[in-house]
C-alpha cells in the first residue's frame, strides 16, 4: 500500500498522473505508476509537445507514417498512445465499473484523457466533430475526450455527452463557469437518457485549474497579505460546495436514480507556480470524496513520498465553508471574475501555442525522414 492508495481508499480522491509518453508505455513506467496507486491519466498539447521534443520513442512511428500532414499524423500517434494507456488502466477501469454497479461508489475510474484541437476552442460544431472522431479513433470505453469550458465549448459538452461519449471538461477557472459546466453536463445526460442510452456508461469530470489562480491573484495583493497563496484553494472549496449542492438537486438526483455517474470535480494545475510554497499545497489541502487530483510527475512523486491528506481544508463542513469564505476577504479593487476571465483567455492561447509548436515538431520530423 502506498500513500496514493490511502488517498483513494480512505479519502475517496483519485490520484491521476498529468503526463503521457510513448516510452512510459514501452518501458512499464505507466504500469508501475498504476501499481503505486495512480488511477487515471491526463494529457494536453503541452505534454505531447514536450514528449515529442524530448523523446526518440516516436521517431520510428513518424518514419513509418503514411501521411505528410502533421496534424493527421499527430492525432494518429496521440490516439495510439492514449489507446495503449487505456489498456494499461483497463483492469482498474473494469473493477471500478463493478464497484459502481454494486453501488459502492457513484463513479467509475481508470480513464485516459485526450484533448480536441485547441484551435477549436471557439468552434462548437468543430469541437463536436473532433470529439466524435477521437472517440472512435481511440475506441476504448475508458477514454475521456477533453473539451475546454469556453462559452462555445459548453453546448459542445452537452451534445457530446448526449451521444454517449465520456468528457473531461477542461480549462475551468471560475465558479460561474463551473456552474455552467454542471448545467451542460446535466443537460447532456438528460438528452442521453431521453434517447434511451445507458447513462451509467457515460463518465465525466470537470477540470478546475488551481495554482494559476494564486499566481495571478498574488501579484495583485500587497506584499505580506495573508491571502497570498490561499485564494486558489478557497476557490476550490467554493467549487466543491457547488458540486455538493448540484448533486443534491432534484434534476441530478433523478439522473443518479436512473443509473448515472456523478461528474466529479478534478483539481488540475496542482504544482505550485511559486517555488516558496509547499510542494503539496494544492494536494494535501484539497482532498475530498468524489474528486480527482491530476498531478505532474514531481507532484505525484511528492505525494507518494510525504503526502499528508488529513490536513485537507475540505475535510469537514466547517473547514470547507470557512475556507470558501476567504474569497469574501479579497480587497475591493481585486475582481476575481476579471482575473479568471483573463486566465481562461490565457489558458486557451497557451494551449494553442503549445499545439502549434507540437505540429512544428512533428512537421520537422516528417520532413527529416525524406
Amino acid at each position: 500500500m502506498t500513500r496514493l492508495h490511502t488517498l483513494f481508499d480512505d479519502f475517496g480522491q483519485s490520484p491521476w498522473i498529468d503526463n503521457i509518453r510513448r516510452d512510459w508505455l514501452e518501458d512499464g513506467t505507466l504500469a508501475a505508476l498504476v501499481a503505486n496507486g495512480a488511477r487515471g491519466v491526463t494529457s494536453n498539447p503541452a505534454i505531447f509537445a514536450k514528449a515529442f521534443a524530448t523523446s526518440d520513442a516516436y521517431d520510428k512511428l513518424l518514419a513509418e507514417a503514411s501521411s505528410n500532414d502533421a496534424e493527421t499524423v499527430f492525432e494518429l500517434l496521440a490516439s495510439a498512445d492514449v489507446r495503449d494507456a487505456c489498456d494499461v488502466l483497463g483492469a482498474l477501469h473494469t473493477s471500478s465499473r463493478e464497484e459502481f454497479a454494486r453501488g459502492r461508489r457513484r463513479y467509475a475510474d481508470g480513464f485516459v484523457s485526450l484533448e480536441v484541437s485547441p484551435r477549436l476552442a471557439r468552434d462548437t460544431d468543430g469541437t463536436v466533430e473532433a470529439a466524435t472522431k477521437l472517440w472512435h479513433q481511440v475506441d476504448r470505453a475508458n477514454v475521456m475526450i477533453k473539451i475546454p469550458a469556453t462559452v462555445e465549448g459548453l453546448p459542445a459538452i452537452t451534445r457530446v455527452l448526449a451521444e454517449g461519449i465520456n468528457v473531461n471538461v477542461t480549462l475551468i477557472f471560475s465558479l460561474e463557469r463551473y456552474d455552467q459546466v454542471l448545467e451542460a453536463w446535466c443537460a447532456g445526460l438528460e438528452a442521453a437518457h431521453r434517447s434511451g442510452r445507458e447513462i451509467g456508461a457515460i463518465a465525466s469530470v470537470a477540470s478546475f485549474f488551481v495554482s494559476r489562480v494564486d499566481a495571478a491573484v498574488d501579484k495583485l495583493l500587497e506584499e505580506g497579505d495573508v491571502l497570498r497563496g490561499h485564494v486558489a484553494n478557497a476557490q476550490v472549496a467554493a467549487a466543491y460546495e457547488i458540486y455538493l449542492r448540484w448533486m443534491a438537486e432534484d434534476r441530478v438526483v433523478r439522473l443518479l436514480d436512473a443509473g448515472a455517474q456523478v461528474q466529479r470535480p478534478l483539481w488540475a494545475s496542482t504544482s505550485p507556480k511559486n517555488p516558496s510554497y509547499d510542494d503539496l499545497l494544492y494536494v494535501n489541502s484539497i482532498v475530498a470524496d468524489e474528486t480527482v487530483n491530476t498531478m505532474p510527475d514531481a507532484t505525484l512523486d511528492a505525494a507518494l513520498d510525504h503526502g499528508s491528506f488529513e490536513t485537507s481544508l475540505l475535510a469537514t463542513p466547517g473547514s470547507l465553508s470557512a475556507t470558501a469564505a476567504l474569497l469574501e476577504l479579497l480587497p475591493a479593487g481585486i475582481s476575481l471574475a476579471r482575473v479568471t476571465e483573463q486566465l481562461e483567455r490565457d489558458g486557451v492561447d497557451s494551449f494553442v501555442d503549445s499545439y502549434e509548436e507540437l505540429l512544428r515538431i512533428v512537421s520537422s520530423k516528417l520532413t527529416g525522414r525524406q
